[in-house]
């Protein structure tokens, strides 16, 4: 029996011949690939400006400082994430101020104004393993206290929110293209945005901070980083990007099987909506109901030869941010979240009949 990993990408001939002729060419940084692949993306988010990066935590550090956050500043986010949200965060001299998530795992929207003070400067939802936050009312509160908002999206790539796609709409929305995501560029990412004035600043920031005039003469204004996408990487997005639709879509079915042949009551399914993009398929297991710790499952199930993931613990119990003075019970839904949850398998190479074979053995371990 072949070992099911919980996550593996789909790239077809068609791109890997194509990244052979980038690769030919001579011209592998950025280059027409990158343009072809940006437009891409700016048509299938109807229009909006889309900049390239080579992961989404520079997307992400970029619209900080495309913001002018810095030292003094706040920013709500979830405490339940990966690192990189509130990591860049700090990057910038800025500080995570931590809000609770609910039973969706995305931001807690009834907490948020009471974490809100003088020195908020910005909201940064997370659109947990897919699922849209409810973007009317998240921006609502945003124009009523005058904040930005950057939406990390890494795990929102073709996810809807009331008919309306994540990045097509909004402030500034930050994508992921890591292997493990929906689609991928190997690594990279991208930032989308709604205020063309910002597009050249964005550009300086993505680049060294530099900027040339009509006779090419070069100027740097500020202290820009580096997070230009390459035109190999570029080229195996624009693979990616005319299948994700049927990627997403094979999914959701697999998620649906899921749903159908889920085998034990005592644990907690991830919450469904529409407009799903379905990243991640993470139920949460009592473990000690069962009598078994996560390292345990995790082992007995890789004997099954199925991979299993854990995403992710509770941001705030990690030794950087406690010492900005968190401590245990502070966000109890993040933290009873970060304690039970298991990442199962799902990816479009699946058949249904692994998602049988995934519910099985966990029914069996879990026995």
């Amino acid at each position: 029996m072949d070992y099911l990993p919980f996550t593996r990408p789909s790239i077809d001939e068609e791109t890997i011949l194509g990244v052979a002729d980038v690769l030919r060419s001579g011209w592998l940084a950025t280059g027409p690939n990158v343009a072809k692949f940006e437009s891409g993306l700016s048509e299938y988010l109807g229009g909006r400006q889309v900049k390239s990066f080579t992961s989404a935590t520079g997307a992400l550090e970029v619209a900080l400082q495309l913001c002018d956050i810095g030292e003094g500043d706040e920013v709500i986010t979830p405490a339940m994430s990966f690192t990189a949200t509130p990591n860049v965060i700090m990057r910038v001299g800025a500080k995570p101020v931590f809000v609770d998530v609910d039973f969706t795992r995305n931001l807690d929207l009834d907490l948020v104004e009471d974490a809100i003070t003088k020195n908020t400067r910005a909201i940064m939802p997370v659109h947990f393993a897919g699922l849209a936050c409810d973007c009317d009312r998240l921006y609502e509160i945003a124009k009523r206290h005058g904040l930005r908002v950057i939406e990390d999206a890494a795990h929102a790539i073709g996810t809807e929110f009331n008919g309306k796609k994540i990045g097509s709409f909004g402030d500034l929305v930050s994508f992921s293209f890591h292997p493990n995501k929906n689609m991928t560029t190997i690594e990279g990412g991208a930032l989308s945005f709604a205020d063309p004035a910002e597009s050249a600043k964005l550009d300086r920031l993505r680049f060294h901070g530099i900027s040339k005039d009509a006779e090419g003469n070069m100027d740097v204004d500020l202290p820009g980083g580096k997070y230009n996408l390459s035109d190999v990487a570029a080229r195996v997005g624009i693979g990616q990007l005319e299948k994700l639709d049927s990627f997403n879509e094979k999914r959701r079915k697999l998620v649906d099987h899921y749903f159908e042949c889920w085998k034990v009551d005592e644990c907690e399914l991830p919450a469904w909506g529409e407009g799903h993009a379905w990243h991640m398929f993470a139920p949460l297991i009592p473990f000690d109901k069962f009598g078994i710790s996560r390292g345990e499952f995790v082992r007995k199930m890789h004997e099954k030869k199925i991979g299993v993931g854990i995403h992710y613990p509770a941001l705030h119990l990690f030794s950087l941010y406690r010492g900005l003075g968190y401590r245990e019970e502070n966000f109890p839904n993040a933290e009873r979240i970060g304690r039970e949850t298991v990442t199962l398998p799902l990816f479009p190479m699946m058949e249904t009949g692994d998602v049988e074979r995934v519910c099985d053995a966990v029914a069996e371990v879990l026995s």
